[in-house]
């Protein structure tokens, strides 16, 4: 197994002339968590949708799962697991529905079915709701059954486009709390987030601004490099400080 699960290496993604994402690279340890931290506008959501094979690069090049983005986005596919911004499944289905949806599309047996499931209902906490339509479902409840629905075909890498957003705090909370268990059990997690909070959970993170990474390192490596300058100890703050360089750190 690689040592690492992501490998982008100057991606970047133009609609038109206008730059969404300019020469990004970074890569992601297999097994950790890793954060894209920005604002709206930075460019997370484009990353992701790229690396997730649904929109293509405009230049660079990536590697998922050890795969190239460009060449083999269906071996890609197969390995990756993707929880989108909007909530983007079939409202009209039940929660049962929409899990045995996403079962058919990976040709998964009735018997692993049932038994995928099971574990995903009673680990998302959905299993009194198996009747319910999606679009019936609080915000918090349509992200974990996003994320289990991500989750069905068992893949290696999940890709989070802030799955938080918009969530009341006790779900936010119990969404993460899936997302470490997760990791947990092995699991490589990519998330993206505007939230500063959340930045502190993730093993190394990513800045970026406009398309561009402007740093990189773990929270603490950050807060220890640029937060000083306003004497703060904070993440926000040593976002604050990069912003106000205009990215230039």
């Amino acid at each position: 197994m690689s040592d690492f699960s992501i490998e982008a290496n100057n991606l970047s993604k133009k609609f038109g002339d206008l730059p969404a994402v300019q020469d990004l690279s970074f890569k992601v340890r297999t097994g950790e968590i890793y954060g894209l931290v920005g604002p709206d506008g930075a460019g997370k959501t484009t990353t992701i949708r790229m690396l997730a094979t649904i929109m293509r690069a405009t230049s660079g090049e990536a590697k998922v799962a050890g795969y190239d983005l460009q060449r083999d986005v269906e071996k890609i596919r197969l390995k990756i697991g993707y929880v989108a911004q909007v909530f983007n499944l079939y409202q009209d289905l039940t929660v049962s529905e929409n899990l045995d949806f996403f079962a058919g599309i990976y040709a998964i047996s009735d018997e692993e079915r049932n038994e995928r499931k099971k574990e995903l209902l009673r680990f998302s906490r959905l299993d009194r709701f198996l009747d319910r339509r999606a679009g019936l479902l609080s915000g918090g409840m349509q992200k974990k059954l996003a994320v289990s629905c991500a989750l069905m075909h068992e893949p290696e890498i999940l890709l989070l486009d802030e799955p938080t957003i918009g969530v009341d705090p006790l779900s936010r909370q119990e969404l993460w709390d899936i997302l470490l268990e997760l990791n947990g059990r092995g699991v490589t997690l990519l998330v993206s987030t505007t939230y500063m909070d959340e930045a502190e959970r993730f093993g190394r993170l990513a800045f970026i601004d406009k398309g561009k990474m402007i740093a990189e390192g773990t929270p603490a490596e950050l807060k220890q490099r640029y937060a000083r300058e306003v004497d703060s100890n904070s993440l926000e703050a040593a976002w604050r400080t990069l912003a106000g360089q205009g990215g230039d750190a």
